[in-house]
């Protein structure tokens, strides 16, 4: 039988002979192993960086350099008081209930701090890390009250 195992070959011409490099002048590829001569490539261990560019000036160092980041920026979670006004009168209003109400996604590092935008005329208790003064006003005007335990008005 011809369909066995041990008589499958490649087609014809579809298969080549490995190039044997660095084996003697009289085979072709000898000295040089077809690395040419000199330079990095011609060595052993050579590997190129990705954004290396030919020993022209990176593209990261040609880019103008704008910005800055302040590393003791505060991380507060902002919202306004007018957001508050679909909460029920006498809510306890901490960090935990507004994200689990959905009216913020998440908590910054510092907390959460509330701002004076829009009007407010739901009686709330206000428990969160920063209240601005404006909000403040708004909220005890509305009957409301801010534990200052947690929170002072305008530090950062």
């Amino acid at each position: 039988m011809s369909n066995e195992l041990a008589s499958l070959a490649p087609n014809p011409g579809s298969t080549k002979a490995r190039k044997r490099v660095g084996r003697g002048e009289g085979s072709g590829k000898g000295t040089t192993a077809g690395r040419g001569t000199k330079g990095d490539k011609s060595r052993g261990g050579y590997k190129r960086r990705p954004q290396f560019e030919g020993g022209q000036t990176p593209l990261m160092r040609r880019l103008p350099k704008v910005g800055f980041t302040n590393v003791f920026a505060k991380d507060f979670e902002v919202l306004n008081v007018e957001q508050l006004e679909r909460l029920a009168a006498g809510t306890v209003v901490t960090a935990e209930l507004l994200k689990a109400e959905g009216i913020i996604s998440r908590i910054g590092k510092n907390g959460v701090k509330l701002l004076g935008r829009g009007e407010i005329g739901v009686a709330l208790q206000i428990r969160l890390a920063k209240v601005s003064a404006g909000a403040k006003e708004k909220i005890l005007a509305a009957g409301g009250s801010v534990d200052e335990s947690l929170s002072s008005s305008e530090e950062g």
